[in-house]
């Protein structure tokens, strides 16, 4: 079918909004006709060549549609069910099948090789292939395949705009504080880099009662935003020693969690000194492979922890429409992270995102 995409034709272009050609659905496959797809960092790094996907290609991993055709063999979801488009997994690995679906052992050629996972191509333009299936659906376009292990049904009563900033970066902060931190009234937490993923845990973390809070950034009007949706306390790393102000914030003995949502090698000794016995470092900024970190190994020899979250170390088909619940019931306002853009400025909402000028850009289809 002949349908519309933001096209990037080369690493660092712009977007642009042009007719392709997508296939029809395949087995396993549904049929998506979008109505909203937020953009994140990923979504950049996809088009700056971070990864095996090169453009010419088409991006979005945050999308949320209706669904309008299935493939053959689909039973979790039928034609004229909203859902919610994430990241996709096999299915059969052993991390899919003990319920670590986010771990994925083939989630990395699932989500950035440009293909289905049979190296078929489901996009083209002037009669050559172009990069699709980023992460198994490519939703910066008014209609998108994804297969039925990485969409979720969802209700009417939630906006596109709000479901579309939970698949994940919202889904991985939200969750590295849910399931990684285990957060719990009075633990105390810092969160280094406030932007849609850190906001997330941030909110997750007041919303169970924790504290101190510390939002660390070098944006004062994301700090601000962080104080307004819990934060105890807000550090401008590129005035003070964000370490430092932990360690005060806390009476010296450091945070109970640390999220890292920088992807800067730098903040990962400082962070794990301000953690207390134990305390648990959580990485989940994205970085360059090859990008190394270090810090004094007498550290863990006290309890801290150092580990990685992917989307937020859960079930998406669980996670995200518990997320949406807690948007209904008004305990997790994730509309305040949201800007909303028409289709045709999807480069302006790029370009808000990387300036830092929008937190959660999302680009609306209808």
């Amino acid at each position: 079918m002949i349908t519309q995409a933001a096209v990037a034709h080369r690493s660092g272009g712009p977007f642009v909004v042009e007719d392709v050609m997508l296939d029809d659905p395949r087995p396993g496959e549904v049929l998506v006709r979008v109505q909203a797809s937020a953009i994140c960092q990923t979504d950049l790094h996809g088009r700056d060549a971070y990864y095996a996907i090169k453009p010419p290609a088409v991006y979005g991993h945050e999308g949320v549609g209706v669904v309008e055709r299935t493939g053959s063999g689909v039973t979790r979801v039928r034609e004229g069910d909203r859902v919610v488009m994430f990241a996709p997994s096999c299915g059969t690995c052993v991390n899919c099948t003990s319920r670590r679906a986010a771990y994925c052992i083939s989630h990395w050629p699932l989500k950035s090789t440009g293909t289905r996972a049979d190296g078929s191509p489901t996009l083209w333009q002037h009669g050559r292939a172009l990069g699709g299936a980023f992460f198994q659906q490519s939703s910066l376009a008014r209609h998108a395949l994804a297969t039925e292990r990485n969409v979720v049904k969802v209700g009417e009563d939630v906006p596109a705009h709000v479901l579309a900033a939970l698949p994940c970066g919202v889904n991985t902060g939200a969750g590295a504080a849910l399931n990684v931190l285990g957060v719990r009234a009075g633990m105390s937490v810092a969160v280094v880099g406030v932007g849609a993923v850190g906001l997330a845990s941030l909110m997750i973390a007041a919303e169970a009662g924790c504290a101190p809070i510390v939002a660390v950034d070098i944006r004062d009007n994301r700090l601000a935003l962080a104080c307004e949706l819990g934060a105890t306390h807000a550090v401008n790393a590129a005035r003070e020693d964000f370490a430092a102000a932990i360690m005060s914030a806390t009476g010296g003995r450091g945070v109970d969690g640390l999220v890292d949502t920088s992807g800067i090698a730098e903040t990962v000794p400082r962070g794990v000194e301000a953690l207390a016995m134990p305390g648990t470092y959580v990485l989940v900024g994205s970085a360059r492979p090859g990008t190394l970190a270090q810090f004094d190994m007498v550290l863990l020899q006290s309890g801290r922890a150092v580990r990685g979250c992917i989307q937020g170390d859960g079930e998406p088909v669980e996670l995200i429409p518990a997320l949406a619940q807690r948007y209904r019931g008004g305990r997790f306002p994730v509309d305040r992270l949201v800007t909303t853009y028409p289709f045709g400025d999807v480069e302006r909402a790029a370009q808000d995102l990387a300036s830092g000028a929008t937190i959660k850009p999302v680009v609306l289809m209808d």
